[in-house]
Parts: structure tokens; sequence; C-alpha cells
């Protein structure tokens, strides 16, 4: 059940000395952002995540008993795990930004400032035909009860909701590609699910091999105007083939061009190569989830299967000014690994992150105002021979905070649109916040704990779980609720009962 602890029985002591052993799991080292001078960097620009691996993950590593490794902690994809009921886009815009600003609860002298992102939601009759070729690793490394079987349990859930438009094919990698099953409308379940049933673990990976057969077959069937998408199931451990992560990177990012997109579903333990993972969803404009439950898979391919699969905008990009009359210093909180060059930002051939329909997708900025002590002084500079500092402009002495502007394309256009919103020096007591606020925020802070940041040592465990508690509001998948039984195993961890620590893996 979603509400209960996710503890698992840990394995015995043998079979955790083995897996330690064996253990090739790999995440990308995270440099936590610091808080910069407005002075000097007023503009902070970065790409949208829509991610959840890391939490899922996050989660697994719990319910197995150990505390998560800090750099498998992604903390803007822990807050974009839950959905919040941010203000519905008007007209034809493919979303709406909202925005909200309060005391920050573990720095007195500091605010908080929440930009969330609501994509438009498409209705199940009016979803375009999906055109969706799975590729499957079904190399010997996926023989593990976690991996293919519970693939093809993940894969056959998601058949429940095929019509006769839609159409899947399903190719397999493990030494050679091959094509399992060709392009088979949605009204032939049956034969679909007996070519998932009939799928066996054994080999080597050549994962290049697949993804060349799997957007051949996507692109023979492509549907103007429909969805059409590679869903990749695997642990991410290519060993044969194209293996190297810069030959992957150059076919993915070729294979986007074709106006396919990406779904990467990473699944099992022991040998997960996050990074790899991550890498290709985001090269090639896609998303990254992890599936350690059924529960997750249904979440994923069924519940949210509209921002899973139907992208309405590409290439999303935020940009925030902040105003140096009002703030001092200010920290991004997570999206360590989207961050671009301010000049990126108008850049229309400079990749970024998809946004589905009716996705949420939020930004944490902890913000120092101006004449709070604890300001970030800018970097010393000598004093510039042919130029004045530069000088608040006139907008500056209004009661604006910041604005964010974003910008991004339609699903298959190549011109980008941006629109701007502006926040007001006005803010509550996060207590006045709204559920879906004070959840994220309290979400973000167990996370930064759990990374072990500096910056929230004046809370803890305990008072991160008291104000998601107090913040469930509206949770009809449990999700919630189950998100502070794991704030009670991660507290349980730290408080050093038994002799399980964090796995560095």
């Amino acid at each position: 059940s979603p509400c209960s602890s996710p503890r698992r029985a840990p394995p015995p002591p043998a079979e955790v000395a083995r897996d330690a052993e064996m253990n090739t799991e790999n995440y990308d080292h995270l440099s936590e952002n610091p808080f910069l001078a407005v002075a000097s960097q007023p503009l902070s620009t970065f790409s949208i995540d829509v991610d959840t691996a890391s939490y899922s993950t996050s989660r697994r590593f719990l319910a197995e008993g150990s505390l998560p490794p800090k750099d498998a902690i992604r903390i803007e994809e822990w807050v974009n795990y839950f959905a919040y009921d941010y203000a519905k886009p008007t007209g034809n815009a493919p979303f709406a930004v909202s925005t909200e600003v309060t005391s920050c609860p573990w720095n007195a002298t500091h605010k908080l400032v929440r930009i969330g992102i609501k994509g438009q939601e498409i209705a199940a009759e009016n979803v375009p035909p999906r055109n969706l070729v799975f590729l499957l690793d079904v190399s010997g490394s996926m023989m593990a009860a976690d991996k293919l079987p519970l693939v093809k349990r993940a894969l056959s859930l998601m058949t429940e909701s095929l019509r006769p438009q839609d159409s899947i094919a399903i190719v397999v990698y493990a030494g050679n590609g091959g094509l399992v099953l060709p392009a088979t409308s949605g009204r032939e379940r049956g034969k679909i699910l007996k070519a998932l049933d009939g799928l066996e673990a054994g080999g080597s990976t050549n994962g290049g091999a697949g993804i060349q057969l799997a957007y051949s077959v996507a692109q023979q069937q492509f549907r103007k105007g429909g969805i059409n998408r590679v869903i990749l199931a695997t642990d991410g451990d290519f060993n044969v083939g194209t293996t190297s992560e810069g030959e992957l990177t150059r076919l993915i990012e070729e294979k986007r061009k074709s106006g396919v997109f990406l779904t990467v579903l990473g699944f099992g333990t022991g040998n997960t190569k996050d990074s790899t993972m991550e890498m290709l969803a985001d090269k090639g404009n896609g998303n990254y989830a992890y599936v350690d439950t059924l529960t997750e898979a249904r979440k994923v391919l069924v519940r949210e299967a509209g921002s899973t699969l139907v992208t309405i905008a590409k290439d999303v990009k935020l940009q925030v000014e902040m105003n140096p009359l009002k703030v001092a210093s200010y920290k991004l909180i997570g999206y360590e690994n989207r961050l671009l060059a301010k000049e990126d930002f108008n850049d229309d051939k400079k990749d970024a992150g998809e946004i589905g329909a009716g996705h949420t997708v939020t930004a944490l900025y902890e913000i120092v105002p101006k004449g709070a002590p604890t300001a970030v002084a800018s970097p010393a500079v000598a004093p510039l021979k042919y130029q004045a500092p530069g000088a608040p402009s006139a907008a500056a002495s209004t009661g604006e905070l910041m604005t964010v502007s974003v910008r991004y394309k339609p699903p298959q256009g190549d011109v980008s649109t941006k629109l701007s919103v502006v926040i007001g020096d006005e803010s509550k007591p996060i207590e006045q916040a709204s559920d879906d606020y004070r959840f994220g925020v309290a979400v973000a802070n167990v996370a930064l704990l759990l990374r072990g940041s500096g910056d929230v040592k004046n809370s803890s465990l305990d008072s991160a779980r008291s104000l998601a508690a107090g913040a469930l509001g509206r949770d009809p998948h449990g999700d919630r609720r189950e998100f502070l039984a794991m704030v009670d195993e991660a507290r349980r961890l730290r408080g050093g009962q038994g002799a399980l620590k964090t796995v560095a893996r």
C-alpha cells in the first residue's frame, strides 16, 4: 500500500556483503548550487527537469534499509515527483506560470520563492494517436525479478488504455537488436501481451543496435500530429557495441531530429547506470523515471500517461532576473545539472527540457533580501577604467523582486516563444502558504538534509516532516503519505540504529 512504511525485510548479511562487492551502480557527482551575489550575477538560467527517477531510486534505497547516496539525490526530481494544483493555462498557451513568496523555514532572515509551471491538460478523448515503440533490454543483467519480469508487468498495464488508432511495436536488444513485434494496432491487445510474455533475458547488451532499430520502426510508422515515442526499459548497463557515452549521446541527438521523442524507464539494482539513463532522456527530448515497484509503473504509465507521453512544449528554459535593490544574493535549489549560460536562454539551438500534458514543474529559490546579515559579497574586482559600475535602472525602484522569463518551442517547431512574469516584493509567513507550497518546500528540505547541505543546518528531518504532515492536502493516491513513511525510515537510519549506513554506489 502506498501509505505504509517503505521498509522491506533486509537481506541476510552474507547477501549484503556479496551485493556490495558486485555493486556497480553509478551516479554523477553533483555540487550543490552556491549563493550568488546579485550585483555580479543578476541572471539565473536553467532548463526545466521533469524527470522523477531520483525520488523513486532513493525510495528503493530506504526500502532496502540504507540511506541513498548523496549523488543519487537530485532535489528538483524529488519536488517534481509530486503533482501540485497550480493555475491552469488559458487561451492557447501550453502552460501557465504561478509564483509564491514566503519566509524560509530553515533561515529566518531569508525568503523562499516558488515558481510553478502547469502544463495544459488534454482530455483522454483528445489524445492524438500513439505510435509507441517499446525498446526492451533483455540482456543477461535483466534476469532479476525487479528487472525484465517487472518490465513485462509494467508495460502490460499500459496496454489497458490502448485504442484502435494506437500502435505498439516491440524491439529488444541483447547482442543484436531484433524486432519482436511489428507495429500492431491497440485493438490487438492479446497479440501485444503474448509478445511481451514471451520475452526472456540472456546475452550481453548492445544498446546502440537496439536504439537504431527502435527509431527506424518509429519513423516508419510516424504519425504527423500524433505521439511518436520510443520507450526504453533498461538498467542502463550498456556493455557491448555503442557503449561510450559520447557515441550514445551523438546517436540520440541525431535521432531526436526525426521528431520521435524518448521515455527512459530505469529498472533494477546492483548495476543501475543512472547517469547514462538520465543523459539519454536529456539528449533524446525525453523524460526519465525509475520503476522500483508495480505501483510506480502504474503512476508513470497509467495515472500520468499524458505527462509521460504527450509533449506539449520542448526546449523549455527559465531565466530569472533578480532586482539588485531588493535581493542581495540567491540560490537555486536543485537543478545543478540543468544550469545554462545566460546566453543559452535566447539561443534556439540550445537543447533544454520538455514538458508533458498536465505536468507540473517547480523551481525554488532561497533569497537573501537586501540588508540581511547573511548576504554573499560580490567577488572583489578592480574598478573598470572605461565603464562606470552598472547603476540600477528605473525598473529596479519599483516593488518588483524579480522577473521570470520562460522560453519554449512547440513540440515539432524550431522557433521559440518567450513569456515573462513579474514577482512582487510581497511575502507571507510560510505557515500561511498553500498546502502545495508547504509540502514542496518540506520535500526540498528533506532532500537537502539527506544530501548533507550546510545551508539547512537550522532544520531537521523532524521539522521537515512536521511541515509536510501539516500540508498533505488532497492526496488521492497516497503519494504524500508515503513520503512521510520515507522520512520516518530516514530518521531511523540516521539515528544510528543497526549497522546500516549509506552505501557508496
